[in-house]
């Protein structure tokens, strides 16, 4: 069974089963993206937004912060759970790093509900053309 959110609706807890799927989101990662996501979020590390620095690191390009990830998590999330939905916990690890030129793919899972406090737990992923650039869970709360 898929779920799908294309109205922006929150989704309810009784129309969410364990096995779900949330629709596939393909983002393309930029410079723009990496450098303003760790700009915004205050990480001032040259790696990630400063070409020269990132290669003398021993990196190819400059490369996306956690925040940022974090962030597009959470954006995937609830473009599925809608703007009703509230985030309890988001619990991530860091695989590949996400490159300009990179399209990252996320796909996501209901692996868990809760009917007592209306909890959906989600799983999720994100991948790279180098694998993995993000796992992890996200437990929220629906109507």
């Amino acid at each position: 069974m898929q779920t799908k959110n294309v109205q922006n609706k929150t989704m309810q807890f009784n129309d969410v089963k364990v096995g779900d799927k949330l629709p596939e989101q393909a983002i393309a990662i930029t410079v723009a993206l990496i450098s303003n996501g760790a700009l915004a979020t205050r990480d001032f590390f040259p790696g990630h937004h400063d070409k020269d620095a990132a290669i003398e690191l021993g990196s190819p390009h400059i490369f996306m912060n956690i925040l940022t990830t974090n962030g597009l998590v959470q954006a995937f999330v609830e473009r599925w759970s809608g703007p009703e939905s509230v985030f309890k916990n988001i619990d991530i690890k860091l695989g590949m790093p996400n490159y300009p030129g990179d399209t990252m793919t996320f796909m996501g899972e209901v692996t868990a509900t809760d009917p007592q406090n209306r909890t959906v737990e989600v799983g999720l992923a994100g991948k790279n053309q180098y694998g993995m650039h993000v796992t992890g869970t996200v437990q929220l709360v629906l109507p």
